[in-house]
């Protein structure tokens, strides 16, 4: 196996490395509003990720902070210097494509090496900077060979050697893992954070993979029809969404849908039939909010149980291995519900009857 990014054997300097700004950045093609009214403070050194389904705009605002897309109003600050007029090779950004776009006819050495000799360098600061990155992502062994005799996971780290051999003080990855298979990515996903730690370069990442997100960046900013919905750590963001759509694209997300009422002088979540929930004192509900928990945060228990929140049967089990997952029918929803799984636990089958345990603490009440 070869040298993983995670084990180079030398201890790699720090780039110089910036904070970027985007203010107010708008982007049309006709009457397509691609990118509306974006604003975001990336920090300097930070692991930062733009998420969301296809088709939101994430790529699209990276290729505007390498300068490939041009915005229809606004500006891109990096290191405090407006870029948004400037060309690609003026930015101080370094990208690597989906695609990787490596020159087949050359040796990873050569590939490396392109942009160095495209900026015109003396040849030995060439070769010591082709070297130094090559030992970066260990793949010095592996100078001589040409692309198509590489793994996808290889091809990956020529392309990040090569972008990082220009002394970027910006990386982009524009879902640099989506071309492989789901255990490389995993391991090249934590290779990608460890030399991201080690340069302390400012590392811009694009991906629709919640979990990709969640395990790498620093922050995250969740993206809908290019407008940014959330912006903040994973767990924070996981564990506070502002709406419905961050809750369910970040996780699983039970979404119960009814109407507060008033039932002797206290709220209550009218859910269909008896079902009710009170609504916590002093809880804010946003017009046409729903009930939104985590499967986690909810456990079954007997239905004569002290105080069930909810009452429900379970139409599904599914064994996950460390949980067991429920189909619980509550009302006129289905909600999910995860269990830890233990050795002689006794399980719930579908057609039981069970109750439903909810903290306040865990609830949501979100609107779109």
């Amino acid at each position: 196996m070869t040298q993983s990014l995670a084990v180079a054997s030398r201890e790699d300097a720090k780039l110089a490395t910036a904070d970027v700004t985007i203010h107010k950045v708008n982007v049309s093609y006709g009457s397509n509003h691609v990118l509306k009214d974006v604003d975001l403070q990336i920090r300097a050194g930070e692991f930062f990720a733009f998420l969301g389904p296809s088709g939101c705009g994430k790529t699209t605002l990276l290729r505007l902070i390498a300068g490939f897309n041009v915005a229809t109003s606004g500006e891109v600050r990096i290191g405090g210097k407006d870029v948004s007029d400037l060309p690609p090779w003026k930015r101080d950004v370094g990208m690597v494509f989906q695609s990787y776009a490596l020159w087949p006819h050359m040796t990873v050495a050569e590939n490396v090496a392109f942009g160095l000799e495209e900026r015109r360098m003396p040849r030995a600061e060439i070769n010591t900077r082709v070297a130094t990155a090559l030992g970066m992502v260990g793949l010095s062994h592996l100078a001589a060979r040409r692309p198509s005799q590489l793994s996808g996971g290889q091809q990956q780290r020529v392309a990040v050697a090569r972008t990082i051999a220009i002394h970027p003080k910006v990386l982009l990855l524009d879902e640099p893992l989506s071309n492989l298979d789901a255990q490389m990515r995993v391991q090249v996903r934590r290779e990608l954070r460890d030399l991201q730690q080690r340069l302390g370069i400012t590392t811009i990442f694009v991906t629709h993979d919640q979990e990709e997100a969640n395990t790498i960046c620093d922050r995250i900013a969740v993206m809908k029809d290019g407008v940014v919905q959330q912006v903040g750590a994973p767990m924070d963001v996981y564990e506070h969404p502002v709406n419905l759509f961050v809750a369910s694209f970040l996780g699983t997300a039970n979404i119960i849908e009814g109407k507060v009422v008033q039932d002797g002088g206290r709220r209550v979540f009218e859910m269909g039939g008896a079902l009710r929930l009170p609504v916590p004192e002093g809880a804010v509900l946003p017009p046409g909010a729903r009930l939104v928990f985590r499967p986690q945060h909810a456990s079954l228990a007997a239905p004569d149980s002290a105080s069930p929140a909810l009452k429900g049967v379970v139409k599904h089990r599914e064994f996950l291995g460390a949980t067991v997952r429920y189909e619980v029918e509550v009302g006129t929803s289905s909600v999910v519900v995860d269990a830890p799984f233990q050795t002689g636990a006794s399980l719930y089958s579908a057609g039981d009857a069970v109750g439903l345990t909810l903290p306040l603490s865990s609830i949501h009440w979100l609107a779109d």
